[in-house]
Order: structure tokens, then C-alpha cells, then sequence
């Protein structure tokens, strides 16, 4: 008899309804029950469908093959065709869309046997690093109630870090999914650029450097989600090459010795507080504890047209999204519903003129090009995962536009969007009074295979993320 099967990893849920030591219609009871209990002061899931889900779970078997059979699941409100489920974006400006199918990523997760219980909160538009809108309201940590659980994707993340659900789906942008994993302590992956399919709803939304990937618990959750959403679907304009074997497989195999860069100071300045830095620096020091071959080397990241650039591209690709978002929702925005700083941006400020934004795009590429030049098949950048510690709920104020705030959160995160490198969040350390610190890994181009493998060594090596190093205490791997 399973106590809490909410506490196990999503992997070990799975196993536990394949071998019939629980059924998916139980393990779907306890979501839905931890959802009612904790829901309410954490926020994490904005709509339900417990009917569904318990009938879908009632067609799960003992010996089901599927690698997710009868995991409940929780999926981002932000551009994901949910059947059965209105996706809002976080927003009352556009009415809800109800879809009649799924989005590529969700169909799969279905299909590998994922039961989905709900959708979880967002920012309006995903356009913010804390999870609060005016619709749904704010996002709370699991961790620290008073703290937020960053964003995008943080519904989702406060979703898994509360024992709501063992996996969510995130989407990542410009950090959306490991911004949230550093602030509650969890697992989040992006995956490369065309690792996973956009469709069949949008075509090359912002050059493909928007991606959906996992929050979990551990490496292997996360692995096994990736082996499951990974792939193409017909018409997508951008494919990353299929690996070689199972991510799930890659997680807990030997890497061997690698090439190990650490990178503690932000891109052109941007402050970095000092518990990042010292739980990066004690990741490193593990790492070459290992074996790894370590050292300081900052990336060819410092170059001063890459904000103006950003700010730019990323300008223009929000005031297309509101007229993707009509397009989706059947409907044209209520500017009025809108949030101030949502209608000061991408509404009431000038349309960012087409070849202003093909250049900025321009500028980007080519950043992107000299930062890869020499990267090699077998090199990790560990970098802090944030500059800073997760905010207090309210506390960062609704701007329009690519702010200092908004900065401070995505330094060290956005620009492996732009690059379309694979990038994890880890769960290695935490204040002493309990605060989550991520670490940043990055892998080589098309390399998750090779940054999970070392992910899941390092998680290894902590104890499997169990409990996480206090950064007052002495780094147990230290030789």
C-alpha cells in the first residue's frame, strides 16, 4: 500500500500502476484531492476536468507499456489546445478557446498514457517572470507562501513542487520554465530548438525559440517526458536529429569525462546576488570531483547590441501574438480587459516597424552564431540558473516592456533561446532558510543527450535531489 503516491516521482507513479500496486483511478483520486486541499492557498491550477480525467483513467490497466500510464498531469494555460479545457493566456481580454484537439505535446502526453487533471497559471501572455495576472491572481510558492513561483510556467511549477501533480508542461521562451524550476526547486528543461513540436497551431512562432519541456521532480522525470514530447510533426519548419538512444537512458549513463565551463557573472554587468553564485561555484567543484575537466571561461555573450536587440525582436513578437491569440480565440481582444502594462506594450506603443524587427532578429543570429563558434560536442556551461532569489509575491511591479526586473530573472537564461541550445535548471542548493537556488546547465547544440547524462551524474551525487545542499554547509563532494 502506497501512504502518499503524490510524493513519488512520476516514473515510480507509473511503475506502481503498471504493476497493479495502485490503479490510475486511484492515482487520479489523490491528484484531484491534493488539488483541493492545497489549491486554494497556492493557485497553481486556474481550470479542472475531473471527469475526464477519471474516465480516461479508468481505461488504464495493470502492464500498460505506456511510460506515463496513469499520471496525472498538469498543462500550462498559455497557447496549448487542451480538448475538454478552455485555454485563457492568463488573460479575461480574449475570451476562452475551447479547442476541439490537442496541441502536438499535449496529444503525446495523452498518448504515452498522461492523464491530464487541469491547467495551471500564467502571467498575461507569458510576458512576465512571476506568475500573477489580474484574472486568476498571483502564483504562490510551495516553498515560501510568501514568495512567488516565478514564471511563466510557475502554475505549473507550484503545481509539481506541491505534490499537485509529479510532471507539468512548461513553455520557455526566455527562461519560462527554468526561471520557475530555480524558484521552487525543481527540474526544468528546455529542450533544443525543434526538439518539440509547435503544431499543428502555429507555424514558426518567433524563429522557433519558443519551446514546451518539462518541470519535475528529477532528471529522469524530466527524460522521460522528453523521450515522450520529442519529435516532429508534419509541416514543422525546424527538426532537431533524433538521439541515438532514449533520453531516459542518457540520464543515468556515465558521460564520461567532459569539458566543464563555469560561468558566475552575468551577461554585460547584470548583478548576480550571492547565493547563485556560490551554488553554481559548488556545482562546478562537484563536477570536477567527478572527473570532469573544469574551468572559468565566460562565453562570447558580452555584446552590447544583444539588449537593444532583444528588447526589439521581442517587441514585435508580442504584438504578433496578440493577433495570434484573435486568430486562436475566435475573437478580437477586449483592449480595455487587457492589463495596463500587457496594452502599454503591445497595444498603445507604436507597431515595431517589419524591418526593424528582421534586423533585430538579424543581430541576434549572428550573436548567436560567434557564441557557438567553437563549442564543442563535449562541453557543459554551468552558469546560476537566476541572478537572484526568487521575488515576494507583489513585489515586482507590472512594466511594460523588457525591464530591469525582468532582466535580472533572465540573464543567464534567455540567451540559449536565441542560441536553440538545450538548457536544464537543477535543485542542487538552498538558503538556510529554505529558499530554493537552481544551477544552469547548457549542452552543446542538439546536445540533451549529453546534458542529462551529466545532469542526472550531478543529481547522482547530491542524492538524487532529495534534500538540497544548504549553502551554509560545507559542499559534501568537495575532494
Amino acid at each position: 500500500m502506497i501512504a502518499d503516491p503524490m510524493t513519488l516521482s512520476a516514473v515510480d507513479q507509473a511503475a506502481a500502476v503498471r504493476s497493479g500496486e495502485i490503479s490510475a483511478r486511484e492515482l487520479v483520486e489523490a491528484s484531484l484531492a491534493a488539488i483541493e486541499r492545497r489549491n486554494p492557498d497556492l493557485n497553481a491550477f486556474v481550470a479542472l476536468c475531473p471527469e475526464r480525467a477519471l474516465a480516461e483513467a479508468e481505461t488504464v490497466r495493470p502492464g500498460d507499456p505506456r511510460p506515463l500510464c496513469g499520471v496525472p498531469v498538469g498543462i500550462k494555460d498559455l497557447l496549448s489546445a487542451t480538448e475538454g479545457l478552455p485555454t485563457t493566456e492568463g488573460s479575461a481580454a480574449f475570451g476562452d478557446w475551447w479547442a476541439g484537439h490537442d496541441s502536438a505535446h499535449v496529444r503525446r502526453l495523452r498518448e504515452a498514457g498522461a492523464i491530464v487533471v487541469g491547467k495551471t497559471n500564467t502571467p498575461e501572455l507569458g510576458l512576465r517572470p512571476v506568475t500573477e495576472n489580474a484574472r486568476f491572481g498571483a502564483t504562490r510558492n510551495p516553498r515560501d507562501p510568501g514568495l512567488s513561483a516565478g514564471g511563466s510556467s510557475g502554475g505549473s511549477a507550484a503545481a509539481v513542487a506541491g505534490g499537485l501533480v509529479a510532471l507539468a508542461d512548461g513553455s520557455d521562451l526566455g527562461g519560462s520554465i527554468r526561471i520557475p524550476a530555480a524558484c521552487c526547486g525543481l527540474v526544468g528543461l528546455k529542450p533544443s530548438m525543434g526538439r518539440v513540436s509547435i503544431g499543428p497551431d502555429f507555424g514558426d512562432l518567433a524563429a522557433g525559440m519558443p519551446c514546451d519541456g518539462p518541470l519535475a521532480r528529477t532528471v529522469l522525470d524530466a527524460a522521460v517526458a522528453l523521450d515522450v514530447l520529442a519529435g516532429a510533426e508534419a509541416g514543422d519548419r525546424r527538426h532537431a536529429a533524433a538521439p541515438d538512444r532514449p533520453f531516459a537512458e542518457s540520464a543515468g549513463a556515465d558521460p564520461g569525462r567532459c569539458r566543464i565551463r563555469v560561468a558566475l557573472e552575468a551577461p554585460l554587468g547584470v548583478p548576480v546576488d550571492d547565493p547563485p553564485r556560490r551554488a553554481a561555484a559548488d556545482a562546478a567543484e562537484a563536477l570536477a570531483a567527478l572527473g570532469h575537466d573544469v574551468r572559468e571561461a565566460v562565453p562570447g555573450w558580452n555584446d552590447e547590441t544583444f539588449p537593444v536587440s532583444w528588447a526589439t525582436y521581442l517587441g514585435g513578437v508580442g504584438q504578433h501574438l496578440v493577433r495570434v491569440v484573435e486568430r486562436l480565440h475566435g475573437r478580437p481582444v477586449e483592449a480595455d480587459r487587457l492589463e495596463p502594462a500587457t496594452r502599454a506594450w503591445l497595444l498603445d506603443s507604436e507597431p515595431v516597424p517589419l524591418v526593424d524587427h528582421l534586423e533585430a532578429g538579424e543581430r541576434l543570429w549572428k550573436f548567436a552564431r560567434n557564441l557557438l563558434r567553437g563549442w564543442a560536442e563535449d562541453e557543459i556551461l554551468i552558469t546560476p540558473t537566476l541572478t537572484r532569489l526568487p521575488a515576494p509575491v507583489g513585489g515586482i511591479r507590472s512594466q511594460a516592456g523588457v525591464t530591469d526586473d525582468a532582466v535580472r530573472f533572465s540573464a543567464f537564461v534567455r540567451v540559449w533561446n536565441v542560441t536553440g541550445q538545450p538548457a536544464i535548471s537543477l535543485p542542487l542548493a538552498e538558503t538556510t532558510d529554505g529558499v530554493p537556488v537552481g544551477v544552469q546547465l547548457v549542452g552543446p547544440p542538439g546536445g540533451e543527450a549529453l546534458l542529462l547524462a551529466v545532469a542526472g551524474q550531478l543529481e547522482r551525487a547530491a542524492g538524487d535531489g532529495t534534500r538540497p545542499r544548504r549553502l551554509s554547509e560545507p559542499a559534501t563532494t568537495r575532494p
